[in-house]
């Protein structure tokens, strides 16, 4: 898992690990949930890896636009 940056100063997001199709997130609770373009939409995954990368705005956009659409709970 890479670090995430959390430039806000206020995220729930902990980490993330990109992939070619999916997203994992790993939350400051512990749990890490997978996203994944079947799941979650390509356009949503794509978002969330460049909001990943930038260190920024990652848990407002899980929680206003893909919510519970997460293909597992890796780590609850």
């Amino acid at each position: 898992m890479e670090r995430y940056k959390n430039l806000g100063g206020d995220s729930g997001v902990a980490g993330y690990e990109i992939g070619v199709d999916f997203i994992k997130v790993q939350f400051t609770t512990g749990s890490i949930y997978l996203y994944t373009y079947s799941s979650a939409g390509s356009g949503n995954i794509e978002t969330m890896k460049e909001l990943a990368l930038k260190g920024e705005g990652l848990n407002s956009f899980i929680g206003r636009t893909v919510r519970n659409k997460y293909a597992s709970i890796l780590r609850k």
